[in-house]
């Protein structure tokens, strides 16, 4: 069995930074990533990561602002957020599916909120 618990959510300004953490338990193999879901808004990719550290890909308008890494070590993924805006504003959640590259994202954590002002 897989969990994910994220963490380091939180009110920020606009411009300003936060890293949110994702420790894994369980089957740490795969692939990772971060999804978005604004209030009243569909839930929308936002980064993601093999567990070996290969092909981070990113959202369009993430991309330069946001960077996705991982730890072995540590069995954490985090997600480094710089430049934020306020549309950045929603609950982030971490996810995990057994392919590196493929497949659908099968385990979810409960998600972190992210707040920024203007």
């Amino acid at each position: 069995q897989v969990q994910l618990v994220e963490s380091g959510g939180g009110l920020v300004q606009a411009g300003g930074s936060l890293r949110l953490s994702c420790a894994v338990s369980g089957r740490t193999f795969g692939g990772y990533a971060w999804f978005r879901q604004a209030p009243g808004k569909e839930r929308e990719f936002v980064a993601a990561i093999t567990w070996t550290g290969a092909n981070p890909k990113y959202a369009d308008s993430m991309k330069g602002r946001f960077t996705i890494s991982r730890d072995n070590a540590k069995n954490m993924v985090y997600l480094e957020m710089n430049s934020l805006k306020p549309e950045d504003t929603a609950v982030y959640y971490c996810a995990q599916r057994p392919m590196a590259l493929v497949g659908s994202y099968n385990y979810w954590g409960q998600g972190t909120r992210v707040t920024v002002s203007s």
